[in-house]
């Protein structure tokens, strides 16, 4: 049988630095991880997964949790919701990475109490969490930052001791979407946003902010109109506006996601309204569909792959790393956002 001594041997390198490799750690360089998997095709080896995992007292799986808030429901039932189909893709790109890192992915049900939730984890001798938090006030995300298992957080800024996260740069994102509407000439600029109290909402109404104040224009209050984050709370919230600002006293609309800016475009349409004569449109995220919408859709683009690979990168590294090791490792990762011009964005025609 083909031991990993010998596949060592062949590409040159350390038994250590084989079963970094083999494990997904980012200390082993191209070069030699290159050499490594020659070596095992040539030899035709094959790990020994079961064995690894006994030594390391711990199984090779990452648990995946998701959470939408504090009810209990079926998660995967909840991908239906529109405030959710950012995710979808996300859950696509974790799948792929989790398996190049020759670990195991474990959907964790979240229908479990507060108290029980860590053991549920603790019993599948899990080795690290990938936790999706949708809703930040779900009372388990609590008992993951008090935990000590490795965990990341996707698009959530929770930090713990053996915690930390990965998300866009929300405040840049958006502060991007208004300063290229304020290039376009708008002065009266709405915001339909949710979550302001949260890590979301509330950095990109910072950058909505940011971007006016640099601008030299005054941030109105009254510009700022709160909405749901799915498509029919924007819709019923943008009729309800429209309908209260006779005479309409605003040229555009940042969205504080496409599902809500797709929402948007129905009630401008609706109104008897055009996009983006009347009012231009933009939207965060860059969802598939907004290439779709009438007229498709300007956007800021969040680099969902980058997130993820992000993350399992981390917490593959949190895993295998020491305590006393590489501080650094619990530092968040924030991945830039990039502005998307399409046909829903465009010069200033009505100006109060």
């Amino acid at each position: 049988m083909v031991t990993s001594e010998q596949v060592a041997r062949l590409a040159g390198v350390s038994r250590a630095t084989v079963s970094r490799a083999l494990n997904g750690s980012p200390r082993v360089s191209a070069e030699a991880r290159k050499r490594i998997e020659e070596a095992i095709v040539s030899l035709g080896y094959e790990p020994d997964v079961v064995a690894q995992s006994l030594v390391r007292q711990r199984s090779r799986t990452i648990a995946l949790c998701l959470f939408f808030g504090n009810d209990n429901s079926t998660v995967l039932s909840r991908f239906g919701e529109t405030q959710h189909y950012f995710y979808l893709d996300m859950l696509r790109d974790v799948e792929q990475e989790i398996a190049v890192a020759h670990y195991d992915l474990l959907l964790h049900s979240a229908s479990t109490t507060k108290k029980n939730y860590i053991r549920s984890l603790q019993t599948r001798h899990i080795a690290g969490i990938l936790a999706i938090a949708m809703n930040p006030t779900d009372v388990r995300i609590q008992t993951l930052l008090e935990a000590e298992i490795p965990t990341i957080f996707i698009d959530s800024i929770s930090q713990g001791v053996h915690s930390t996260y990965v998300t866009s740069d929300n405040l840049d994102g958006s502060r991007q979407a208004t300063e290229h509407l304020i290039h376009l000439g708008h002065r009266r600029i709405m915001t339909l946003i949710s979550g302001t109290d949260g890590p979301v909402g509330s950095k990109r109404l910072a950058g909505y902010c940011q971007a006016l104040q640099q601008a030299g224009l005054p941030v109105d209050e009254q510009l700022i109109y709160p909405a749901g984050w799915n498509t029919e709370e924007a819709y019923q919230a943008t009729m309800t506006l429209l309908r209260e600002r006779q005479p309409r006293d605003f040229t555009a609309i940042v969205a504080g996601s496409d599902l809500m800016a797709i929402g948007i475009l129905r009630a401008i349409h609706e109104s008897g309204l055009h996009v983006p004569n009347d009012i231009s449109v933009i939207g965060f995220d860059d969802v598939d569909l907004c290439r779709y919408t009438e007229p498709p859709l300007t956007t800021i683009r969040q680099d969902r792959s980058a997130m993820v690979h992000g993350a399992v990168q981390r917490l593959i590294q949190m895993i295998e790393t020491d305590d006393k090791q590489e501080e650094c490792r619990l530092s968040p990762i924030i991945t830039p956002t990039k502005l998307i011009v399409r046909a829903s964005t465009g010069p200033a025609f009505l100006q109060a």
